[in-house]
Parts: structure tokens; sequence; C-alpha cells
């Protein structure tokens, strides 16, 4: 199955954009009369038929399937990019992968990186979503300061995870509840400085550890969208 991203399909006549015209009759070699899979990035999966092919491919749409493998929770992620922003990137793929709704790329004090591209951000997502057949294409913000995030309201739980063994934290799968909505963050490779995390607690965000193991923070990212994702039986 191979998945094509039109988010801004209405209507049952449709004509993809040039990059995925090109994907679908040069490298796929589609013609008229084959079906294609579509989504819009919000949980519709379309199937649409060829009807024309040129520079551009023009489609024809069949059948629709609403909340297609729609998730039973919510993830949000508000993670510090990494200095080596492959590293961010390799995150971004793998939490698309799993499952996550929002990605909020924050700044902290101790991060080494205060810039992002979010066009490429974007590109990486769009990909690992076509890619691992998801409907649904997770927002990404702006690089945010993390004192905004914790000023922000938010249904559902909001934990924290740092390294400060003489605070209270518990294991992220504890603090992950099943079908629920969650918002995790994630510090910089020099971790969240003391006066944030405590910032995060009087806001109401509970500590959490990933056990004993010391990760780095693309890693310590994916392997809480991992977690949650078998918390919630994915």
């Amino acid at each position: 199955m191979q998945l094509f991203y039109t988010p801004d399909i209405v209507g049952d006549e449709y004509v993809l954009s040039r990059e995925e015209s090109q994907h679908a009759v040069r490298v796929l070699r589609s013609g008229v009369g084959d079906v294609l899979n579509l989504t819009d990035g919000r949980g519709t999966l379309y199937k649409a038929e060829i009807v024309a092919v040129g520079k551009e491919c023009r489609v024809r749409v069949v059948s629709r399937e609403e909340e297609y493998e729609r998730r039973g929770y919510g993830l949000t992620m508000a993670v510090a990019p990494t200095k080596n922003m492959e590293r961010f990137e390799w995150f971004l793929e793998k939490a698309t992968e799993a499952g996550v709704d929002r990605i909020i790329p924050i700044v902290c004090e101790h991060s080494e990186r205060r810039v992002v591209k979010s066009e490429r951000c974007e590109k990486i997502i769009v990909s690992a979503m076509k890619q691992s057949l998801k409907a649904y294409k997770p927002e990404f913000d702006e690089l945010t300061d993390v004192r905004e995030v914790l000023a922000r309201p938010f249904d559902g739980t909001r934990l924290i995870a740092h390294c400060e063994r003489d605070l209270e934290r518990i294991f992220i799968g504890d603090g992950i509840v099943r079908g629920g909505n969650t918002l995790v963050l994630i510090g910089p490779e020099g971790d969240f400085s003391r006066k944030e995390i405590e910032q995060a607690y009087a806001a109401g965000f509970k500590g959490v550890s990933l056990g004993n193991n010391r990760y780095r923070t693309e890693s310590a990212a994916v392997s809480v969208a991992m977690i949650a994702a078998f918390v919630n039986g994915r």
C-alpha cells in the first residue's frame, strides 16, 4: 500500500501536487484506471481512481474512510532540539511512526540549539506518516520557550522527564494514563535547569523518570512515544 498526502483535498476530484504526481506516474508507473490511497492528514483515508495523467495526476474519489485507525489516546511531546539536528529529525520520524498528535520544539536554559527549520521538519513528518501508513499527521509547532509551554492550559496529564534524583518522580509508564491525553516534556542534553523543573512542578506537572538508564534527548523522546503506545495496547 502506497499513501499520498493530499492536505487540501475537497470534493470528488483532485489534482495531486507535482511531487506526488511524479511519484505516482514516474516512480510507481501508475496510469489511468489505477486506484491510489490518499490522506488529508486529518484522519480520512481516500481511495481514488486516476482519470488523467500528464505533468499532474488527476484523480476521482471512489470511497472515504474517516478516522482511519484512530488512536485511543492523545500524546503531545515538547522536546528540546539537539545540537545535531539529524538526531532530532530521527525522533520526528520515529515518534510519527509510534503515534503522536503534536510536537512542540522547546528552548530551555541549557539548550544548545535555538533555531529549527520548520519546513524541513514538516517534510520529515509527512514522509514518516506516509511510510507508516497513517492518516493523521502530527502538528508541528514553531520553536517555543519552555516557560510558555508550562503556562499554557492542557486538558490532560502533564509530565516532565528529568534526572534530578532528589525530586519526587514516578516511572513514565505509571504516569501515562491509558486512554488519556498526555503532555510530556523532554529537556536538552544538559537536562532542564533546576529552576525550570521547579517551575514545572509549581505549574502542576509531575516528574517522571525513564528508569535507571541515562538517555540522549532523542532516545528519551522516542522511548516515551513507544511507552505511550505500549501502555495503550498498540
